[in-house]
């Protein structure tokens, strides 16, 4: 048997050294050099061949394999984010922050899949069987799970990936989840778990043995302080799907959007309320961001957003004062701060709110984060709403693009972003269409009287 060799590479220049150093000798790069399974010379001439690969015409592929064979998850909702349920030998990726409710939400998974379709592997990582037991027995009193699904739930503590990969193939469970790959090491590399080089190589035999075998595969992922998934980028670049479990852990919603998908959509979302039973999916997200709305009050403004294929009203908020400061504070929650800085640059030159001397706060109620730029019009709307401290119209809805000319320009699913406003009990929505310019729409909905 060869003998197994490990060396340090920097991930920017791929220059090589036997030992860590703190910065590439190479190219000076801080922090990059991570240790490496790397093959001696006896390893790549034994390797070489002149074998030529299997290729398959595209005729000769079987269009009833696997991939066109999708599994329930039991949530419509996470079947949606999924691209219509999980795709037999698939590998996914769930970050979120802790205590966001991941292994809530892979528990519920657990025990579907154990009284549906089989036999369910759970590699507690983190976590003692018992505690694993506990929150298993916990949700399923609210699911009334039967003792033979129960008995299809394996519960395998070990952070050795060689052991869990043996245990996978032993085993030939319908599902597999590793809570997290961050607990997880390689006997081969001296790193410790956690580490850059032991998640990539743990993430890689698992990948190839899901592939090869066809075992669906769950992984759960840390987060950075940043919000972006702990570990090497690479990872995200293996797996099938990276899905983000997102919210306020003070509050009680939580959202799953997905990142990447191979066999869906990206983009889609699930709005999922914590409460004793777990995760129990929203199936009116709309409703539920603007449950507690309040009507006749200065700084608020409902806007529609996309989430994929889906609309959603939402509540923004602001708040404009007076500023001690030299430099005004822009405070912004649920959107970037730089694009606040904008918009609130447009309003004091195109629309006349003069905001050099004040301090802006804004919020996204329901602990939702927006991206695009449809949001635009409801944030200034809001802004100017708190600065005049005069409240927008009852059941009204904005939403559109503001430039930096001061226009409001139309933006995507304009039709089903009103249908969806009409739906609510919204009777007037501004999307720009009639009025293109934000001093125009600011005038009339809040300085006219």
């Amino acid at each position: 048997m060869p003998k197994v060799k490990t060396a340090f590479i920097c991930q920017a220049c791929e220059f090589e050294t036997p030992k860590w150093q703190g910065q590439c000798p190479s190219c000076g790069e801080w922090n990059s050099l991570v240790e490496t399974l790397v093959s001696t010379k006896s390893n790549i001439k034994n390797q070489k061949s002149n074998i030529v690969g299997k290729v398959l015409k595209l005729s000769e592929v079987d269009e009833s394999s696997s991939l066109s064979r999708r599994m329930e998850v039991g949530s419509s909702e996470f079947s949606q984010v999924l691209g219509g349920g999980l795709v037999p030998g698939s590998v996914t990726l769930l970050a979120g922050e802790p205590g966001i409710g991941k292994s809530t939400l892979l528990s519920q998974l657990t025990l579907y899949f154990a009284s549906r379709h089989g036999k369910v592997l759970y590699v507690c990582g983190e976590e003692s069987p018992e505690q694993v037991k506990l929150r298993l027995d916990r949700l399923s009193e609210h699911k009334k799970t039967k003792k033979a699904a129960k008995d299809n739930i394996l519960l395998l503590s070990e952070i050795d990936t060689d052991r869990v990969v043996v245990t996978m193939e032993a085993e030939r469970p319908m599902l597999t989840i590793v809570d997290s790959i961050q607990s997880l090491v390689v006997g081969d590399l001296s790193g410790m778990a956690g580490s850059v080089g032991q998640v990539r190589e743990s993430g890689n035999r698992l990948l190839n043995l899901a592939k090869s075998s066809g075992l669906s595969t769950f992984l759960v992922g840390h987060v950075t302080k940043a919000g972006a998934v702990a570990g090497p980028k690479v990872l995200e670049h293996m797996v099938d799907s990276v899905l983000q479990l997102t919210g306020e852990r003070s509050g009680n919603l939580r959202i799953l959007r997905a990142a990447k998908n191979r066999f869906g959509p990206v983009d889609e979302v699930a709005v999922y309320q914590m409460g004793d039973a777990g995760l129990v999916e929203v199936t009116n997200p709309s409703e539920a961001f603007l449950s507690e709305t309040q009507t006749g009050v200065a700084g608020s403004c409902v806007t529609v957003v996309m989430e994929g294929t889906r609309a959603l009203l939402t509540e923004v908020q602001a708040l404009v004062v007076d500023s001690s400061l030299p430099t005004p504070r822009r405070v912004a929650e649920g959107i970037k701060t730089s694009r606040l800085n904008v918009l609130c640059a447009v309003l004091q030159k195109r629309a006349g709110i003069a905001l050099y001397d004040k301090d802006v706060f804004v919020n996204v109620a329901g602990g939702l984060r927006l991206s695009e730029p449809a949001s635009d019009l409801g944030f200034c709307l809001a802004i100017a709403s708190s600065y005049l401290d005069r409240p927008l119209p009852s059941k009204m809805a904005a939403f559109g693009e503001v430039g930096l000319l001061g226009e409001v320009r139309r933006v995507g699913f304009a039709d089903r972003r009103v249908r969806e406003a009409k739906k609510l009990g919204y009777t007037t929505v501004v999307d720009g269409a009639q009025m293109g310019q934000i001093g125009k729409i600011v005038r009339k909905y809040l300085k006219e009287k």
